[in-house]
């Protein structure tokens, strides 16, 4: 009896090591999920260094299970390239403009809206806001999973004619634009003789006089070294530019329900860094451009008002191609921020 208890022991002992060798093959088996994260501008910028906080940030609160590999310069491809291998599965995720996706949902066009914000307070309040989550929501159906808005920022002007305080000082200015017809339109109807140039030709365009000035962020603008080829500077905030994070869908879909709620507390950290960042460089930016030589200042809220009217017409259009319910939606949105 004994000599058959101890082999019945000795097979259990040997039944629950082999379970145990099991389980521990079968953890170290268990490997991070590997996250390819995508964003177009150099690391050494606000873009790259937001996304390191969004990475260390992912680290910290999965406890190393999420993984994520940043890769900048456009190096997994350009902001629509990305877009569609997030929506096809083959990347899990990016940082780009939302300019690019106005081709996935055209509501997205809303932002391109000149004149729409007054400053970044607006700018939050709408974008974290219903307005905003409802524009991130419909690109679920496209396979995209939009979770927070970063900010790219205010577009100003600058010239070598004249200093642009009133509406008429920009009468045949020779402009160069984006090529964009909403930012063709606007410029032309404002009387600038507006002409649409690759950004890649514009420092010798501005060198040669071939064209008078262009349309920028300050950090575009000293990082570009426009100040050796530009006098004058005017402050009119006439686009604000945001950028979206965003997740395939096919992959958000296989995360499980604490997983995303990581993913999401990360983008939402990243975002607070971004904006702080951003805006801190753009008021270190705007005192260099000053240092360097240029002639600033800021149009009235008299003349933004007249530039706002004489734009109308363009306004009313892009009010018709995002759909009157939600461009009432956006105005009710940025009147109650304005009277906060």
């Amino acid at each position: 009896m004994n000599l058959i208890r101890r082999t019945v022991l000795a097979l259990a002992g040997a039944a629950l090591l082999g379970g145990l060798a099991t389980t521990s093959a079968f953890a170290a088996d268990i490997k991070p999920r590997m996250i390819r994260f995508g964003y177009g501008l150099a690391e050494d910028t606000n873009q790259g260094r937001a996304t390191k906080v969004f990475v260390e940030e992912m680290q910290k609160l999965s406890g190393g299970k999420l993984k994520v590999k940043a890769f900048g310069s456009a190096s997994l491809g350009s902001d629509v390239q990305m877009q569609n291998a997030l929506m096809g599965g083959a990347q899990e995720m990016m940082v780009g403009s939302t300019a690019t996706l106005v081709g996935v949902i055209p509501e997205m066009a809303l932002w391109d809206t000149p004149f729409l914000f007054a400053n970044e307070k607006e700018a939050d309040a709408v974008l974290d806001g219903p307005v905003g989550q409802k524009l991130l929501d419909k690109l679920q159906e496209k396979g995209l999973v939009g979770l927070v808005y970063w900010e790219n920022g205010f577009r100003n002007l600058t010239n070598n004619k004249r200093s642009v305080t009133k509406l008429e000082d920009l009468g045949g200015i020779k402009l160069r634009v984006m090529q964009n017809n909403v930012f063709l339109d606007t410029f032309r109807t404002l009387g600038a003789n507006a002409i649409p140039l690759s950004f890649s030709e514009l420092f010798t365009a501005l060198e040669t006089q071939a064209v008078d000035g262009q349309e920028n962020p300050f950090n575009t603008i000293l990082t570009s070294k426009f100040y050796e080829v530009q006098k004058y500077l005017t402050v009119t905030n006439h686009v604000y530019s945001p950028w979206v994070v965003l997740a395939s869908k096919k992959w958000w879909d296989g995360l499980s329900k604490d997983e995303q709620a990581i993913v999401m507390q990360a983008a939402v950290a990243s975002r607070e860094f971004e904006r702080k960042d951003t805006r801190e460089e753009t008021a270190r930016a705007l005192k260099a451009l000053e240092a360097n030589g240029m002639t600033v200042n800021a149009l009235s809220a008299e003349e933004l008002d007249r530039m706002r009217e004489k734009i109308k017409p363009i306004t009313e259009k892009v009010a018709q191609d995002v759909g009157t319910e939600l461009w009432t939606e956006v105005q009710q949105e940025i009147a109650k921020a304005r009277a906060n």
